[in-house]
């Protein structure tokens, strides 16, 4: 059957078979693994999975012409859900340690990483995500410290997880191609990880830095914190620094002080 893609859904199908090999080939799928696939397109790299023979294999597509497509494919080798990701309830998923592959919507791929990483036991929940993202969000993923990149999303992200660069794709590599090269990127939820009480004070706090990022870090703290002279003894601070100058771990402890402020 041939599809149109739908450019409302972000659908750019991977069809370079040797990118499919790879990315299989990172997910280290055995027999005992419960899969999980998001918006599997026309099946490329659905097919590659089942023949690794995974225990369950479950996948969300929210475009009913390729939910019917793929339960003719593979029938009951696979779980398929008809849903928006974005909407998905993992209930039943919490301590399954999934494998999650994603070719990720380009226009929502944040917000399902987002999603993921707020989840409570993230490494009971999932073993590793193998996820593609277009490029320049990749590169924000993996920024470090004092770089251009760096920002609310590198942080975010690495968290509560380990991540890998594994390579580049070019856009010959999709159906229709997209105009943008994109990355995949390997994701291994940590065991330990720095303690928040909610994910959403870290995002918050790191808005506020990083909405002028131009600007020293005095400004921002002013406005978090009234008392922000004891904030900057206690963490040894420089208020002439811009927010990209401030590692991970510092972005963390500002958070928890917030948390106290606010709790």
């Amino acid at each position: 059957m041939n599809f149109s893609a739908k450019k409302s859904l972000g659908q750019n199908f991977l069809i370079d078979q040797k990118m499919i090999n790879l990315i299989t080939e990172v997910g280290d799928i055995n027999s005992k693994d419960i899969v999980l696939e998001v918006g599997p397109g026309t099946g490329n790299l659905t097919e590659k999975i089942l023949e690794k023979k995974p225990k369950d294999f479950i996948l969300i597509e929210k475009d009913k012409r390729l939910v019917d497509l793929l339960n003719q494919k593979y029938g009951n080798k696979i779980n398929i859900f008809n849903e928006d990701i974005l909407k998905f309830s993992y209930k039943n998923y919490y301590d399954k340690k999934l494998v999650i592959f994603g070719n990720l919507p380009y226009n929502i791929s944040t917000q399902i990483l987002a999603k993921w990483i707020k989840i409570q036991n993230l490494d009971k929940f999932c073993k590793r995500f193998v996820l593609m993202f277009q490029k320049e969000v990749a590169d924000r993923i993996i920024a470090k410290t004092n770089t251009k990149n760096y920002g609310r999303l590198s942080i975010f992200a690495n968290w509560k997880m380990n991540i890998e660069k594994i390579i580049d794709i070019e856009p010959i590599s999709f159906k229709p191609a997209p105009k943008v090269k994109s990355t995949i990127l390997m994701f291994t939820p940590k065991k330990k990880f720095f303690e928040l009480n909610d994910p959403k004070n870290l995002e918050h706090v790191t808005n506020i830095f990083f909405s002028q990022r131009r600007k020293m870090i005095k400004k921002p703290l002013k406005f978090l914190f009234d008392n922000f002279k004891d904030l900057e003894r206690e963490l040894n601070l420089d208020l002439n620094l811009r927010p990209q100058n401030l590692d991970n771990l510092t972005y963390y402890k500002i958070s928890k002080m917030y948390e106290a402020l606010i709790n």
